[in-house]
């Protein structure tokens, strides 16, 4: 077994123990390996360990990437800031994209998304807590923007991403968690039908699937520390 192989394990462990002390069931949270800043040898490498779902932040290392690998049956998720000029590159060489929160790049994405591919799988990004450094829309309007998003013709709506501040302990990051599956709840009671619940990282998987997340976003305790 590789190193990655072995720390791939030991998150599906965390996952499993997290999800028996939720009552819930180990195949209702996926998980997702966030490789940015790692090569295509490290995405190869967790591809045959049984990982087929990667993350990335940074556009163009992740088209580059994405390139390389395409002999192999992978999903990519866009999980970083997204400007204009890099709308198209996204809305044809990734899946998904957890980082929605305007509408102006909704309709790019749409409108750039390429006729032969499947819709573009998008969550929108919520400041959950209004940290000042994070991206995302504020919690009362995320209905309002969700639904306008639903309306594209080349995106399909699956949940909502947050990325809060780092919670002091595993309390408080479930009160903060806790506010994100409230608008998730509150969002699908008016009819939309949502089923991605994206939060959660390497230190704070727990108290995100104990507030109900079902992928986690999981880099270093993966990959290692980033160069």
């Amino acid at each position: 077994m590789t190193m990655i192989a072995d720390n791939l394990q030991r998150i599906h462990d965390r996952i499993a123990q997290a999800c028996q002390a939720s009552d819930r069931l180990p195949t209702s949270v996926g998980l997702l390996a966030v490789s940015k800043t790692f090569g295509p040898d490290a995405v190869v490498q967790a591809h045959a360990a049984g990982q087929t779902a990667f993350g990335e932040n940074y556009i163009q290392e992740a088209v580059d990437k994405i390139t390389a690998l395409t002999h192999l049956p992978l999903q990519w998720h866009c999980i970083g800031p997204i400007q204009s000029n890099k709308t198209r590159l996204v809305a044809t060489h990734f899946d998904w994209v957890h980082t929605v929160d305007r509408l102006k790049i909704a309709q790019r994405l749409s409108e750039q998304r390429p006729a032969h591919l499947p819709p573009l799988q998008v969550c929108i990004q919520v400041n959950v807590d209004g940290g000042p450094t994070k991206s995302g829309v504020a919690p009362a309007e995320a209905l309002a923007l969700a639904r306008e998003v639903a309306t594209l013709p080349r995106l399909q709506v699956r949940g909502l991403m947050c990325i809060p501040e780092i919670a002091p302990d595993f309390v408080a990051a479930c009160v903060v968690f806790a506010r994100a599956r409230a608008l998730f709840d509150q969002i699908n009671s008016t009819g939309m039908t949502l089923d991605t619940l994206s939060m959660g990282m390497s230190a704070d998987l727990e108290a995100a699937i104990a507030s109900g997340s079902t992928l986690v976003r999981v880099g270093s305790a993966i990959f290692g520390e980033r160069r």
